[in-house]
């Protein structure tokens, strides 16, 4: 599939700040199943982006607007082109949870196996898992234990804007039984872990299918969980839709948590209050079935397909909920 996506950030300043400095996770990852045919950044004000890879082989790109300005907008606009990775059997070899017990994945999955930040067991997950049998699931094999976890997670949480914000602690959720795409990754991540089994945190976007049940707001960012598993290696759950990750997802960046993959994060000078505003707008690449097609459209075409996109309401006033 071909994907044109749209990622407006707006910061609004009541006061005119000295200085911004930013940096950004906005660029869509690399992989066999995503190509990243096009990315471009526009800024307002304009300044000089720099980039590199941090330790998760996310881009990171950053800049400094060194001038007054009462308001900063970011831009990125995206073309990716995904395939859908190969399906999983139904189940694996339940010795899988003898081998995700070995040195060699905790070698290679180090960072991705401890409690971690926004992913940790608390009191309420402790009731949680007891009160839905969770480690009932375990007797299962490890693959057939993960469908079953976000399937459970699916059938427990409503999905509901407004509940948590994108930073909030998994208690919020675990408590209201509410909440969004990032609380039902993290809960997922921390049961993941507590059974011994890799799980890191992915950040990006959906192309959202109502017609298939999708609960996800289609103007916000995504998140949904990696785990690892001996035979088969990095799987996508998307507890927040019940399904597995496939063409439809498109990956950002990946972490132990959200506070390693925040699309937006900066400081500024001055003693201003900031507003944030964020819109984002997933859609099939315009008057194009392939890539090739795409790129055998002239510069204006697709300046014209990218307005046409923007036309849409792509900044909602609203506190940012990111990896919705």
């Amino acid at each position: 599939m071909l994907f044109e996506i749209r990622h407006v950030t707006e910061y609004e300043y009541d006061e005119p700040v000295r200085e911004s400095m930013m940096e950004l996770r906005l660029r869509p990852r690399r992989s066999m199943e995503q190509r990243v045919v096009n990315f471009e950044l526009e800024l307002d004000p304009r300044a000089q982006t720099f980039s590199y890879t941090d330790n998760f082989g996310n881009t990171v790109h950053h800049f400094d607007v060194p001038q007054a300005h009462s308001r900063l907008v970011i831009i990125a606009n995206s073309v990716v082109e995904t395939s859908a990775p190969p399906m999983p059997p139904e189940a694996v070899d339940p010795g899988e949870w003898q081998a995700l017990d070995s040195d060699r994945v905790r070698a290679d999955c180090f960072d991705f196996i401890p409690p971690h930040g926004l992913a940790i067991e608390t009191p309420p997950l402790t009731a949680f898992i007891a009160e839905r049998d969770i480690t009932a699931l375990k007797r299962d094999d490890p693959l057939t234990a993960l469908r079953a976890l976000s399937r459970t997670l699916y059938e427990s949480f409503d999905y509901e804007t407004g509940i948590t914000g994108a930073d909030s602690p998994i208690d919020h959720a675990l408590i209201e039984r509410r909440g969004v795409c990032q609380d039902f990754a993290h809960i997922m991540i921390a049961i993941c872990r507590g059974w011994g089994v890799p799980a890191r945190y992915v950040s990006g976007y959906l192309f959202t299918d109502r017609a298939r049940g999708d609960r996800s707001d289609p103007d916000h960012t995504h998140a949904w969980v990696e785990a690892y598993l001996p035979s088969i290696g990095w799987l996508g759950f998307d507890p927040t839709n019940n399904v597995l990750a496939r063409e439809r997802h498109i990956a950002i960046g990946v972490g132990r948590d959200y506070v390693d993959v925040p699309p937006t994060r900066g400081v500024f000078k001055g003693e201003a209050e900031s507003k944030l505003s964020v819109g984002v707008q997933v859609r099939e690449a315009q008057g194009s079935g392939t890539v090739s097609e795409y790129l055998r459209m002239s510069p204006p075409a697709i300046a014209a397909a990218r307005r046409r996109a923007s036309n849409a309401a792509l900044v909602n006033q609203q506190q940012e909920q990111q990896q919705q």
